[in-house]
């Protein structure tokens, strides 16, 4: 089945370069500083790229760091609850702007 997700691009990231070397280059070498150990451990960053994978909705954020958060020790279970961290937060997001509807409503004094 042809879809417009290649499993296969993964691998292809850096090859991003080919457009703009020095900007590719500066890029992964923030994103290596933000997963590095700090006052967070890696495990516990993965966790969280995982939910907000989920939370922007990326097909190959979800395959990395699924992979990532089992090499890191990561089990199904936390897995899981982190993926419903990050749709409690999308849900209450989108929940609470309805708090603009209701004024919109009030005011038309429906």
């Amino acid at each position: 089945m042809d879809t417009y997700y290649k499993p296969e691009d993964l691998p292809k990231f850096p090859q991003i370069a080919e457009g703009n070397d020095l900007l590719a280059k500066k890029f992964f070498e923030y994103y290596g500083a933000v997963f590095a150990e700090g006052a967070l451990t890696a495990r516990e960053k993965s966790l969280i790229a995982l939910a907000v994978a989920h939370a922007v909705q990326c097909p190959y954020c979800i395959d990395a760091y699924s992979n990532d958060c089992l090499e890191k020790g990561s089990d199904l279970e936390q897995m899981t609850e982190a993926v419903h961290v990050a749709c409690a937060i999308r849900g209450g997001a989108s929940l609470v702007h309805g708090v603009q509807m209701l004024g919109h409503v009030h005011k038309k004094g429906m």
